[in-house]
């Protein structure tokens, strides 16, 4: 297995000089299944890709899958964060990437997609995941937290472990006078902007900021990437972050997020309702699925803070075996064998049947030349 990092754009260069952006159906799909992963298979080649730090349990087991049933092909993948991801695929510089977020509706119509062919692109929901809010104080494993205050935390109006308003939704939790360290990303993130658009959707009268996957105050601890985050919670005291639940590092606790008048713990399951009971961004081509999650739809038992992490590649590719690579990993990545084994590893919520055969019709249509 090859999980590969480059060092830039331009590192990669000729290295990768076909682009893929991934897409999904709006309207139908196949339910073929993944193409040139059965044994024997004669794939041979090498794509080099980009994207979501959110992903790499989930790339791991996919690239471990792929390549040992398609021993002459070599999938790198880079950890780069989402922003950088997007920003090689537009270069060129990636056959594919990872994201946190779908191009948004501007992007799409600027096309100018690296090395495709065209400026139709692939975008499909492929990693569906919770976004955590963990925590490090001793003592303390579980806080119920509503939406005004996580806000209030990240804004740095709620400074201290013992604020009231944290104290009075857990009176059994021996909370201490301690200052409140919140850890951000860094990096543009995708996981910032899902975070940011539960805070704004939530708590619009304390987060009113733009949004963005670029965190908007200079206040707080800055982290590079899911690692950095993950570090910085369990490396220091009285600190809070947000990242992928797949990602929480050992030891930390985990905050249960108020969703009308109960608090719900992260789940799989939780995550995956809130985005199957979401719409599709309108407007996108046919291999475009994109989807419009608003968190402050979240009923009862929905965890509202889901992370969806799309592939990206181009609808049509210049290099015929390139396309074929392509095509045959992002199946295998959306078949029940490729989802089932990227849960086992990252513990994300594997896409719904239904899901997948709208995801499958999207894939179907790459093509090369």
């Amino acid at each position: 297995m090859k999980i590969t990092r480059f060092t830039s754009v331009a590192a990669l260069g000729a290295a990768a000089a076909i682009a893929l952006a991934g897409c999904a159906a709006n309207e139908g799909g196949s339910s073929s299944s993944a193409e040139g992963t059965e044994s024997g298979s004669t794939l041979e080649g090498t794509l080099n890709a980009s994207g979501a730090s959110s992903q790499v349990a989930a790339q791991e087991a996919w690239v471990a899958g792929f390549q040992t049933a398609n021993e002459g092909v070599t999938v790198n993948y880079e950890s780069t964060g989402s922003g950088t991801g997007r920003e090689n695929f537009i270069a060129g510089a990636s056959n594919f990437i990872g994201s946190d977020r779908a191009f948004n509706d501007e992007e799409v119509a600027a096309g100018g997609f690296g090395a495709c062919a065209s400026d139709a692109i692939v975008e499909v929901p492929m990693y569906i995941s919770p976004v955590a809010v963990a925590f490090n104080l001793e003592g303390v494993d579980t806080l119920n937290l509503d939406p005004e205050t996580i806000a209030g935390i990240f804004a740095g109006e709620i400074t201290n472990w013992n604020d009231e308003a944290i104290a009075s939704a857990n009176p059994d939790a021996e909370l201490p006078d301690q200052a409140i360290t919140p850890v951000h990303r860094a990096d543009d993130s995708g996981t910032t902007e899902t975070f940011v658009t539960y805070l704004q959707a939530t708590a619009p009268d304390i987060w009113d900021f733009e949004i963005s996957g670029e965190w908007p105050l200079d206040s707080g601890e800055a982290a590079q990437q899911t690692s950095g985050v993950a570090q910085a919670l369990s490396g220091g005291v009285g600190t809070i972050g947000y990242l992928d639940a797949s990602q929480i590092p050992e030891g930390t606790g985990q905050v249960h997020v108020g969703v009308d008048g109960e608090y719900v713990e992260y789940s799989s399951d939780a995550a995956a309702a809130l985005v199957e009971n979401s719409a599709l961004v309108e407007g996108r081509g046919e291999g475009d699925l994109v989807f419009d999650v608003d968190p402050a739809a979240a009923t009862g038992g929905a965890y509202p803070i889901a992370l969806v992490s799309y592939a990206i590649a181009c609808e049509e590719y210049e290099d015929e075996n390139v396309g074929a690579l392509v095509k045959a990993y992002f199946e295998y990545m959306a078949s029940a064998e490729g989802q089932d084994a990227a849960a086992e590893n990252a513990g994300n919520a594997p896409i719904s049947d239904s899901l997948r055969e709208q995801v499958l019709g999207a894939i179907d249509t790459i093509q090369a030349g």
